[in-house]
């Protein structure tokens, strides 16, 4: 008799749905993906109805759903921190809790009637805690027997950082830092006073840091003011944030914008607006502080479990160059990082949380892991691809032979050309792996500007990953084992790369970013590293094959790869979606399945005013 498990993530940001089959990840998806609101916070009722019908399941079928994390706790934290503020917070109070007390604090009653109101049916209901799905999310799908697990995050109920171990089929969570002390949230917070947007903003935050000038005061001196005014770290990676430079736990916003002004002598950046050197030197200092704590408690975690082996997960955990260092720090023999580390991925940690643990199935793992490539959503059929053609009377020409396919995108990407690459099952993550992605030619020196500027309407500044064929990876990088959720930032080969001027951090921005780097100029960001995904033949054998043709071409095995969206808006899922924002980018060529596209003599109006639109409102 087949048994079920779907986890769901919901009502805060990034909700999803994953569902677990006899052991086996099934599917997963983010609820953004079906309706286009990035970050979708309702309940993933796309999201679920996609899991159950790629598992071919009713709700009836369910043994159990499993919600990410504790709402009453939460609510419990909420009146505690409001509490310990008082009289602060006062207006955050009156505008948060009506809405905790009409539906947060209902969150049974309302996943009820929201799975009544799907199948006529609601499952038994568990609750785990926040950070024991990370930490499930983290340990249960890696091919490790044991690991120790470190999971980082703005926070769950009470719980920020936590560290654990996991043995077969159970997870033991050791130490525990608690709200308002968040590493989570003192990153967002500099990401907060730098212009960008919490929550999605951290990605710029990361890519500007290279831009910081190393040996520069600046960064020297705010490292010391982090360490002195904003953050107490102790030898084993614990720490207390001082929150009279703090506003999230009972304001409006991150931080005290005053008392950052006199710390620090610069106003809070405006979205936007020109980014000047002070604050790149602001995104190294806190990089470099968010790497040092995040090695401490690397080291704790080692010390407590005594275990070779580490997994990682929680939003902080998506940031690949603190897990570069990690890595090369050589304190594991290796790490494994949940792609969907953010609380997306909660849904798939819940509902492996209920397989293991709450079921007590046992796990047999295996190599590279359970993941699939993180392919688990939905795909989409020729017959699919072909309507919506005809629907936009789009041209294309048919391959019979996808090799030949492979072969003449191959010779457009070499040509200079922009290609939407659109395949089998949508990703899972932040993170589009070759199925959901635009590629380009990362020899060609202006593609990183081309592919920010005229496609992905982003700023200039921000940096595009390799994707390299497994077997190459240590021909491009100083990388000696596979990197395939672009989650690993390494050095480019010292022999690829070209010296930089002596003055080189006193240029202006955009002439250190166009300064040609090395000889794959379009994934070398400015210090010479690079965010790799690996592509290994088995996990992924159509992208595989472009890749391995581009290299028969050009000698080359890697390709310049990026998410198949514009700002603002999610990963595309559908045909439609990817026709469109093909349409309304400056993107050349379009290639969904077999069918390769070319653009129309104009675009349509409709999808050109959507995209501008869209451009617009972020």
């Amino acid at each position: 008799m087949t048994e079920a498990i779907l986890g769901i993530s919901a009502y805060y940001h990034d909700s999803a749905a994953a569902l677990i089959v006899d052991g086996e990840i099934v599917a997963a998806a983010h609820e953004e993906r079906f309706t286009r609101k990035k970050q979708d916070s309702d309940f993933p009722v796309n999201a679920v109805n996609y899991v159950l019908d790629e598992a071919g399941l009713q709700l009836s079928d369910i043994t159990a759903v499993v919600f990410y994390d504790k709402p009453y706790i939460k609510f419990e934290r909420l009146l505690e921190t409001y509490h310990s503020f008082a009289p602060k917070g006062l207006t955050s109070f009156l505008a948060g809790i009506p809405v905790w007390i009409k539906e947060k604090l209902l969150t049974r009653h309302n996943l009820k009637a929201e799975f009544n109101a799907l199948g006529g049916y609601c499952p038994p209901l568990i609750f785990p805690e926040h950070h024991l799905s990370h930490a499930s999310s983290a340990f249960f799908p890696s091919p490790f027997e044991t690991a120790a697990i470190l999971t980082l995050d703005g926070v769950g109920e009470w719980a920020t950082t936590t560290i654990g171990i996991g043995q077969g089929n159970q997870i033991k969570l050791l130490k525990q830092l608690d709200f308002p002390h968040s590493l989570g949230l003192l990153y967002s917070a500099f990401t907060y006073y730098c212009g960008f947007k919490v929550n999605s903003g951290e990605y710029k935050l990361m890519g500007l840091a290279p831009y910081g000038a190393p040996d520069g005061k600046n960064v020297s001196d705010w490292k010391a003011k982090i360490y002195d005014q904003l953050v107490d770290v102790r030898e084993d990676g614990s720490f207390l944030l001082n929150m009279d430079y703090f506003d999230y736990a009972t304001g409006l916003t991150m931080c005290n914008n005053s008392a950052w002004e006199k710390l620090f002598g610069i106003p809070r950046r405006k979205s936007e607006t020109e980014l000047d050197q002070n604050y790149m030197d602001m995104a190294l200092a806190i990089q470099e502080v968010t790497e040092e704590i995040v090695l401490k408690l690397a080291k704790t975690a080692k010390d407590l479990t005594g275990c070779k082996f580490l997994v990682m997960a929680g939003g902080v955990s998506l940031n690949c160059v603190a897990n570069g260092k990690l890595l090369r720090s050589g304190l594991f023999e290796d790490i494994w990082i949940q792609p969907a580390s953010g609380d997306a991925g909660g849904a798939l940690g819940a509902a492996l949380a209920g397989w293991h643990i709450w079921m007590d199935k046992q796990r047999t793992p295996s190599l590279p892991d359970q993941m699939k490539g993180a392919l688990l959503g939905p795909e989409f059929s020729e017959k699919q691809i072909c309507n919506t053609a005809r629907r936009y009377q789009a041209p294309f020409n048919k391959y019979d032979n996808f090799d030949n396919l492979c072969i003449d995108v191959a010779q457009l990407l070499a040509e200079g050309n922009v290609v939407g690459w659109f395949q089998g099952r949508m990703e899972y993550g932040p993170r589009a792996l070759g199925n959901r992605s635009i590629l380009g030619d990362p020899r060609q020196p202006d593609m990183q500007k081309k592919l920010n500027l005229k496609i992905k309407y982003r700023e200039g500044f921000r940096p595009f990953a390799p994707s390299v064929l497994e077997e190459c990876n240590n021909e491009f990088f100083e990388l000696d084992r596979p990197s395939p959720y672009m989650l690993l930032v390494a050095p480019v080969q010292g022999q690829r790369c070209h010296p930089l001027p002596d003055d080189y951090h006193d240029l202006p921005l955009y002439d250190r970013l166009y300064h040609l780097r090395s000889d794959v100029p379009s994934i070398t960001h400015i210090d010479h590293s690079a965010r790799i995904q690996s592509v290994n033949k088995e996990t992924n054998p159509r992208y595989w094959n472009l890749i391995n043709s581009f290299r028969e071409l050009t000698g080359y095995g890697v390709v310049v790869n990026t998410s198949f969206n514009v700002r603002g808006e999610p990963i595309v899922c559908t045909p439609e979606d990817a026709y469109r924002c093909f349409m309304g980018t400056e993107m050349d060529y379009l290639v969904m399945g077999n069918l390769l596209f070319e653009k129309l003599a104009q675009p349509q109006t409709k999808d050109k005013t959507y995209w501008q639109h869209v451009y617009e409102l972020d």
